[in-house]
């Protein structure tokens, strides 16, 4: 029995060396082409890409919402402040104050991740949790 389970050993590492090997010569094998030596058609997507990150540069694509309680009376967490802007900064935080007998809602102007109006520290969390 002792035989069988040393010889299956040596069987295992047999194998274990034959996969190092193999994964080396795969690893040394060819190199990628040259950026040169790319396809017309690849350079072509590229440019679109491109074009298309410059595109959604100024997409209000940053988001964040923080709920909270503006007066302590009033439970729910039916207050909240959302904060939309653009990879640079710009855009809008908007504001909904819930009380017992009326809402209101408030816009601010965003500009490079700050406002000209002062800011609740709810409006500030939306914005710092909108900027990637």
């Amino acid at each position: 029995m002792v035989v069988l389970a040393v010889l299956s050993l040596l069987v295992a590492l047999v194998a274990v060396a034959f996969a190092v090997l193999a994964l080396r010569r795969t690893a040394s094998g060819p190199r990628t082409a040259p950026v040169d030596a790319l396809p017309e058609d690849v350079h072509g997507l590229r440019q679109e890409v491109a074009a298309l990150r410059a595109e959604t540069r100024d997409a209000l694509r940053h988001l964040a919402v923080v709920r909270y309680d503006a007066f302590g009376d009033m439970g729910g967490h039916l207050s909240w402040s959302l904060a939309l802007v653009d990879d640079g900064g710009n855009g809008v935080v908007l504001t909904s104050i819930h009380g017992r007998s009326d809402s209101r809602t408030y816009a601010k102007t965003v500009a490079g991740w700050t406002c000209e109006q002062q800011l609740s520290p709810e409006e500030e969390e939306a914005i710092g949790a909108a900027r990637p």
